[in-house]
């Protein structure tokens, strides 16, 4: 399914993966991210005011239970395009390869004879020289756009006086509304790294769909662990009773990662095919140390610096600017799993993206990855007040979010995962 280029509302993914952050979900759910990326008594039984029905009318001391609360996922590149802009273009370069030296006589080419000229000086039809320095060697690219937006909006009212009754003065009514306002700024702050996580869960999920025509970017511990000590641990075992020998096998295997991403190659993306004038040409990356990134959920990199301490963070591998832990991706109570159904390129037919297939996963470790190959390009954050309603004294405000979440399955990304 093509993704739509206009603005698409939501509300709906942002209040499901919300639901799932906030714990109100016991067991993880299916999050369908196929359109999204192109989630005590309660009261003193003393009477209430009859405006919102849960403050009581007469208090002796107010405790306002609320604290700020700053979205997490801030790792993740952004870009701030504006409302003027509905799409990105991205322009890569594919590799070209060498092509036969007419500088020197070789066993394939004469160049250099007696009434040779500069051209291929055919002989029964089969060239003997190089073509002419005349020949044109023009760039091949691979052009793809992120367009459209989702857009949601969170609207909190303010009442002039109808709550004052509740409160003795104005300074405790002051530190109530104080309270009220946080409480919206938590709401939005949520709401943000719901659209932050599913640009996260999208990729992974992408990843994992994608593994056949991204080399190296699906990688099962479990079984890589396995494959070098010539041993059969099951991932519970490699968990536990051998969590150890496996922090320091994964210390290894992560910072060899990390310097292979420096390669220029066609590893741990996707290279679109593309041939011209019958000649197939790759798309390579490569991702110096300071364009990496690094998402580990927490427990798992908790477990490392207690038991095994390792030195990944040093000038020669990541900074730690670079990195976040990842308390859990999905659900809060079930922190290393995900399922996910993601949108994703179409490999046979580039022009569109699609949608993926289901992707279950128990045991999700951690991502390394392009800065370029997750963003979230900013397009419109305002506030905006109606007047003050003349007849019943309030006035709501209306904030209006729209962003658009992008994966890029040409830049380097490796999930690292736990399966048996």
């Amino acid at each position: 399914m093509p993704r739509r280029l206009t603005t698409t509302d939501g509300y709906a993914f942002i209040n499901a993966m919300a639901a799932e952050m906030l714990g109100q979900n016991a067991t993880i759910q299916a999050v369908d991210e196929s359109t999204f990326a192109s989630v005590g008594e309660s009261i003193l039984q003393a009477g209430t005011e009859n405006v919102i029905n849960t403050l009581s009318l007469v208090a002796s001391r107010n405790l306002i239970a609320i604290r700020p609360y700053k979205a997490k996922f801030r790792l993740m590149n952004a870009l701030d395009s504006g409302m003027f802009s509905n799409r990105i273009r991205k322009i890569s370069y594919y590799a070209k390869n060498a092509t036969p030296t007419g500088a020197s006589n070789t066993q394939l080419f004469t160049n250099l004879a007696m009434n040779f000229d500069n051209g291929q000086n055919p002989s029964g039809g089969t060239p003997q020289s190089t073509e002419s320095m005349w020949l044109q060697s023009t760039p091949v690219t691979w052009q793809s756009w992120f367009g459209g937006g989702i857009e949601w909006q969170y609207p909190y009212t303010l009442y002039e006086n109808a709550l004052k009754l509740a409160f003795r003065n104005g300074a405790e009514f002051a530190e109530f509304l104080n309270g009220f306002l946080v409480s919206c700024a938590n709401d939005i702050e949520t709401e943000k790294e719901a659209f932050s996580r599913m640009v996260v869960l999208n990729a992974i999920a992408g990843v994992a769909d994608l593994t056949a025509s991204m080399p190296g970017s699906f990688v099962n511990l479990t079984a890589e662990f396995n494959a070098k000590f010539l041993t059969s641990y099951t991932t519970a075992q490699l968990q536990t009773t051998y969590l150890s020998e496996f922090l320091a096998f994964f210390v290894a295997f992560f910072k060899t990662t990390s310097d292979m991403l420096e390669n220029r190659s066609i590893k741990y993306h996707w290279s679109p095919a593309k041939t011209v004038g019958g000649v197939s040409y790759v798309l390579p990356r490569q991702t110096k140390k300071a364009d990496q990134r690094c998402m580990m959920i927490a427990k798992f990199w908790n477990d490392a610096e207690a038991l095994v301490l390792p030195q990944i963070f040093n000038p020669q591998y990541l900074s730690i600017d670079s990195f976040e832990k990842v308390d859990y991706w999905q659900n809060i109570n079930d922190p290393m799993a995900i399922d996910v159904t993601p949108a994703i390129p179409d490999v046979s037919n580039p022009a569109a993206q699609t949608v993926g297939a289901r992707v279950q996963l128990s045991n999700v470790l951690g991502i390394l990855y392009d800065r370029d190959a997750m963003m979230v390009d900013f397009h419109l954050e305002s506030v905006e007040s109606t007047p003050l309603e003349a007849r019943k004294h309030y006035r709501t405000i209306w904030n209006t979010i729209n962003k658009n979440p992008i994966w890029d399955a040409t830049e380097n990304f490796v999930v690292f995962y736990m399966a048996d």
